[in-house]
């Protein structure tokens, strides 16, 4: 058991030093409170981000009923595994526009969390990234000089704690209670010459920093029957209803110098702008977070294959955030579908390592809600991956692997060409065994 926390602790030290690139590279975190992050483990991800089947060995952060399951027959159905999982990824990303292209890495820690099953309840708590925003964007006069120059860094997260209980044989329901917090900084330049087209010694460059903190909630129900004696059917929803961040805002603006050449900065001077956000109203302000609602169906054969299909709708249209926003921009209401599943050729081989790995694989698409110039930014992408067990089938690594397409490169868009790399650890160990006497 020690050597098992000892391992989860360097991991995860390992991927937060990794992640300190950024969690993203995308232009379009620059909209909203950035780009979502996948809320969901490896597993999932490697599904197509599937997450309508669970099971007593893997922790499933995208339905709270999942914490409440059956006791596993290698307990002598008396208990089942207190469950830890970590996880992280690497993207790599070429943009392209109708001109011109450039390619941008990232890495970011996706989760860590730790599921407890005590009875018919099981308890799960965690931290995971919600939101990302990393981007540097430039817009141009005709002759090719720079007009505005935009940068942005940040990100939220999610604290979560989650209780499941186990109603009937088959059937969990759950709750999940999550706080958000974090901050998003952006800047701005407008860059100024002089009537022979040289730039000017002093630009003025505005800062602007949101932090944003809230409370919001995860509903969700999972159900499992045999339909016969060979085949089982899953079936699970999850709702989060709307809610509400609060951000404290803030502005500075400073007057700096730029090196023509290496387009370095020197900070000169720095003015507090706070005013101009108590003039504007907008010193604190409501980021209001749309609902979503996820259903999804699929069949199997247990501990040998599964094949599912999954729907999530989201209230985007209703997204507002007084302190961001665009005129070129606007949101409708989201909707995604993954389907996917998992082979296992053996899952108790006493021989042949291969025979019981878990391979995975699925797709996505998702109209993400965002319309920038009237284009609708839309979201693709086909996975792979496989569970390596790690010594007993109870305790495994994870590998995914996607590709895909966010965007477009019309109306003066960026189209990303995405790759991902996702890696995970899933261990598991009985604790709080009862001792029995003859």
């Amino acid at each position: 058991m020690i050597k098992k926390l000892v391992l989860v602790f360097i991991a995860a030290f390992a991927v937060n030093s990794y992640a300190q690139s950024g969690g993203t590279s995308s232009p379009y975190s620059y909209y909203g409170i950035g780009s979502q992050k996948f809320r969901g483990t490896v597993e999932n991800r490697s599904m197509g981000g599937l997450s309508v089947y669970n099971d007593s060995i893997h922790i499933n952060l995208r339905n709270p009923a999942s914490y409440a399951t059956e006791n596993l027959k290698g307990y002598n159905n008396e208990s089942r595994p207190v469950k830890f999982a970590i996880g992280g990824s690497y993207t790599r990303t070429s943009l392209e526009s109708e001109n011109n292209s450039d390619n941008s890495n990232s890495s970011t820690f996706d989760y860590i969390a730790l599921s407890i099953p005590i009875g018919r309840f099981g308890v799960g708590i965690g931290l995971m990234p919600y939101t990302s925003v990393g981007y540097k964007l430039n817009t141009h006069h005709d002759d090719g000089s720079i007009n505005d120059r935009f940068d942005g860094e940040g990100g939220l997260n999610n604290v979560f704690l989650s209780v499941g209980y186990l109603v009937t044989k088959g059937l969990s329901v759950g709750v999940e209670a999550r706080y958000g917090f974090g901050n998003l900084k952006n800047s701005v330049i407008e860059y100024v010459y002089d009537t022979d087209g040289l730039l000017l010694n002093y630009q003025t460059k505005q800062n602007n920093r949101s932090d944003l903190s809230g409370i919001s909630f995860n509903l969700g129900a999972s159900y499992t029957t045999m339909i016969n004696d060979r085949f089982e059917w899953v079936t699970s929803a999850t709702y989060s209803p709307s809610n509400v961040l609060h951000s404290q805002n803030s502005r500075t603006f400073s007057t700096i110098t730029i090196n023509p050449t290496t387009g370095s900065e020197t900070i000169v001077d720095v003015i507090d702008g706070e005013q101009s956000l108590i003039d504007a109203g907008r010193l604190e302000t409501e980021v209001d977070v749309s609902s979503q609602f996820t259903v999804g169906t699929g069949i199997g054969q247990p501990r040998q294959w599964f094949v599912g299909v999954e729907g999530t709708f989201r209230q985007t249209s209703k997204f507002a955030n007084e302190h961001n926003e665009s005129p070129n921009v606007s949101y409708k209401d989201a909707v995604g579908m993954s389907l996917g599943g998992f082979y296992i050729p053996n899952y108790n081989a006493f021989t042949g390592y291969w025979n019981r790995v878990v391979y995975r694989a699925g797709f996505r698409t998702e109209s993400t809600g965002l319309v920038v110039n009237d284009e609708s930014i839309n979201e693709f992408g086909i996975s792979f991956g496989a569970g390596l067990p790690l010594g007993t089938i109870f305790s495994n690594a994870n590998i995914g692997f996607e590709i895909g397409k966010r965007g477009t490169t019309n109306k003066n868009l960026i189209q990303e060409n995405f790759f991902n790399f996702n890696v995970s650890l899933s261990l598991n160990d009985r604790w709080f065994v009862k001792r029995k006497y003859d």
